[in-house]
């Protein structure tokens, strides 16, 4: 029968997956997603630009938005990882200050729309399968204290190999604090999506009120 100690670290191990509210069972509850889905938040894998844009649709545009150099550096800018939100939404009102009286401007406003929807729906996309990876690797994490549990239990039971059984214990104990880091970690990545999804509304609501 497994010692107090150990009984101990897979109920520290069991709680640590409660409190996180990011099991696989209670996760699907709540969110209704996929088993590797993590997240209380409900799974939307791509973005509809219809459910954010009010203006001209993306798909009558006779151009790409990266043919226009400057609106697509402009693009670029605002979405990149390095560039911080507020020096992305000064350089997007930049931009549509400059062709707010230009003959075309509705045209390059929603080429700019349509850039910056497909590069935010592009690193929301990335972002949810790294949480997805990431659930599949705690899910296989578990698996491996659970083995890990078993195996030291049949150590102290039937073997005099005290090497062994320390070699077993700071082997579990070594899993358990990675399973907790990373479980620890998964909340706020689940909260990236919604984050980027709240960064294109606000750029939106800029371009959209100058047409």
């Amino acid at each position: 029968m497994m010692d107090k100690r150990y009984r101990g670290l897979v109920i520290v191990l069991a709680g640590a997956i409660a409190l996180g509210s990011v099991s696989p069972v209670h996760a699907q509850s709540a969110a209704k997603g996929p088993p590797d889905w993590p997240c209380v938040q409900r799974l939307v894998p791509e973005l509809a630009w219809g459910t954010i844009w009010t203006g001209p649709s993306p798909d009558e545009l006779q151009h790409d938005w990266w043919e226009d150099e400057e609106l697509a550096r402009v693009v670029r800018f605002a979405t990149d990882r390095q560039t911080d939100e507020e020096a992305a939404m000064e350089r997007i009102r930049e931009f549509v200050d400059s062709v707010a009286d230009g003959d075309n401007r509705d045209e390059r406003l929603t080429l700019l729309f349509a850039g910056l929807f497909e590069r935010i729906d592009s690193e929301r996309s990335r972002v949810i399968e790294r949480i997805r990876a990431a659930a599949r690797g705690q899910i296989t994490r578990l698996e491996t204290v659970s083995e890990l549990v078993d195996r030291l239990e049949e150590a102290r039971a039937s073997s005099t190999d005290e090497t062994n059984v320390q070699r077993l214990e700071r082997e579990l104990q070594l899993q358990q604090r990675i399973f907790q880091k990373r479980q620890q970690a998964l909340p706020a990545m689940c909260e990236k999506p919604a984050l980027l999804e709240e960064d294109l509304g606000q750029m939106v609501r800029v371009i959209r009120n100058a047409m």
